[in-house]
């Protein structure tokens, strides 16, 4: 079993990821985030939104509709442009991406595949009560483009100036051809974005576009991920998307395969002029300093959700010997990112006083951290419990505790046990939480 496998086994045993539907035989492309996978999830969503609103003065930001008219589409060049090349075996009838390789045989039976044919990717959905008058629109294919159809009132409500930034995080829908490699492709899935605008300038638009190219990727090391396991793939003059005038992904080295995590993409004026042709809005931007009216470039990132929270388990997981025949998996989570920052349990279930103390303690750290509570089996179990759960600490009230009012705290990583006082326990906890990574792991 590799580790995609073990991280997939991982992920439903301990309550991250469960596929969708399973009950009545799933739905390919989807899943449902677990108890710990919604914390997990969030967290990354936090982080995001702290590094790029929280902490700067030039981005703001954006929640826009999933359904949106369905002139946006068009302008953007999604029903045009976002389709994929599709054959079909003749034989078993599955169908493949034909940009995918150029063999002429099907990879699951060997039967002949028929010509390619072009499948649009977005979805369809129909509004309306009355049969055989519902409008025809579309689940957005990206979040992109509510960004943009807002760039005006964005002017007009805030304070901004060029050059800004507009972040949003939300759902998308493709209508995938092949989902799978767990949750790296589905039909369903998250993005976390920034749209910056800037002046049409070829050379001052590269510079922001090294920028941003920079500061995500050290945004995914600050978290965790091994540096050596990332790297920019620069997209050839012939991949480049309808939109792009540059485009690099960061992608994440997946079991020895290279799979993109994130683009960051010179979308030039592409957006802004597409939606001022077709709504007749002026979408100009007026520079009170130089007295200038323009059409902005567009630097994008846009990274998925749910591939970071596959690649961030993917990178923490670790097998590790503890001793002779005994092995224990463990998430190396950085600790902004675990479910549960601490779990706290009584020595012994059975001791009245040891829980009263140990319930205490749980309660009074709960108000600032998502704190878990164990007193199943002996002691050992819940720390491979946590270890595999991520948790960075476990706190265990012992009969020590009583008179000398502290606890055990063990490190997940190393292992290693602290007693610290109750009444510093709190301030303790945050310190290593808050902590900085180490480069790189």
């Amino acid at each position: 079993m590799d580790i995609g496998e073990k991280v997939a086994s991982l992920a439903k045993r301990r309550g991250f990821i469960y596929p969708g539907s399973e009950i009545y035989g799933g739905l390919a492309g989807t899943w449902d985030y677990g108890p710990l996978g919604t914390e997990l999830k969030r967290n990354i969503k936090n982080e995001f939104w702290k590094s790029m609103i929280q902490e700067r003065s030039d981005v703001v930001g954006l929640d826009a509709a999933i359904i949106m008219n369905p002139k946006v589409w068009e302008a953007s060049g999604h029903l045009e442009s976002f389709s994929d090349p599709l054959v079909e075996c003749k034989r078993c009838h599955h169908r493949f991406r034909a940009d995918h390789g150029e063999g002429k045989k099907c990879p699951d039976c060997g039967g002949e595949l028929t010509a390619p044919k072009k499948f649009n990717l977005m979805v369809e959905t129909y509004l309306g009560v009355i049969e055989g008058e519902k409008q025809k629109t579309y689940l957005r294919g990206e979040i992109t483009q509510g960004v943009h159809v807002n760039f005006k009132n964005i002017l007009s409500s805030t304070r901004v100036k060029i050059p800004f930034g507009v972040a949003q995080i939300g759902k998308a829908f493709r209508n995938e051809i092949t989902p799978g490699g767990f949750t790296f492709r589905s039909r369903e899935f998250e993005q976390m974005e920034l749209q910056y605008y800037v002046k049409p300038d070829d050379k001052e638009s590269m510079k922001q576009f090294e920028y941003w190219k920079k500061e995500r990727m050290d945004w995914y090391v600050s978290l965790g991920i091994n540096k050596k396991n990332l790297r920019f793939k620069e997209h050839a003059k012939d991949e480049l998307a309808h939109y792009a005038k540059a485009a690099f992904d960061i992608e994440y080295n997946a079991k020895g395969e290279w799979k993109e995590m994130e683009g960051i993409h010179h979308r030039g004026d592409w957006d802004v002029s597409r939606h001022q042709k077709f709504s007749g809005e002026d979408m100009t931007y007026f520079d009170e300093e130089t007295k200038e009216k323009f059409l902005p470039y567009i630097i994008e990132t846009s990274g998925g959700v749910d591939r970071a929270t596959l690649f961030f388990l993917m990178d923490a997981y670790e097998e590790e010997k503890v001793k002779e025949g005994e092995t224990r998996a463990v998430l190396r989570l950085h600790p902004k990112l675990a479910p549960y920052k601490v779990a706290v349990f009584p020595l012994l279930a059975n001791k009245p006083k040891l829980v009263d103390v140990a319930k205490r303690i749980y309660d009074d750290l709960k108000k600032d951290m998502m704190v878990a509570w164990d007193e199943r089996g002996n002691i050992g179990k819940r720390y491979r419990t946590q270890d595999e759960a991520g948790t960075p600490f476990c706190v265990t009230v012992d009969f020590d505790s009583l008179g000398n009012d502290d606890v055990t705290v063990r490190d997940r990583d190393t292992m290693k046990q602290d007693r610290v006082k109750i009444k510093e326990l709190d301030w303790y906890l945050k310190e290593k939480i808050g902590g900085k990574s180490k480069e790189g792991k």
